[in-house]
């Protein structure tokens, strides 16, 4: 089982949950992180530390979050691995309560 970045995430991308990772699974991408779920090692570090309660454990995902599971699988090949913290999006906090953001993911920059 892996963990799951979700929707809440995007246009926020807060990194507070990659500095934790032991295994550095996460992926950035233009304005959303990912997991590898390869190389994620279901250690629940990361969960607290997201500010936007955007992971779920893969068995907890609500249904209608489902389609993250392949979101992470397939962005995490495409998308290089990050590290070390930075500073969330510019428009993170307007953007952190918000629903319905899969229509705002981009999968390449520009």
């Amino acid at each position: 089982m892996a963990y799951i970045v979700t929707e809440a995430c995007i246009r926020c991308k807060y990194t507070d949950c990659v500095e934790v990772c032991p295994v550095d699974c996460f992926h950035e991408g233009p304005n959303f992180l990912v997991i590898d779920p390869e190389e994620c090692i279901d250690c629940t570090l990361c969960v607290p530390e997201c500010p936007v309660g955007a992971i779920y454990a893969e068995d907890d995902l609500p249904d209608d979050m489902q389609i993250y599971i392949e979101l992470n699988a397939q962005l995490s090949k495409d998308w290089p691995v990050i590290t070390e913290i930075q500073s969330p999006l510019p428009e993170a906090e307007d953007w952190a309560e918000k629903k319905d953001k899969l229509q705002f993911l981009q999968r390449e920059a520009g």
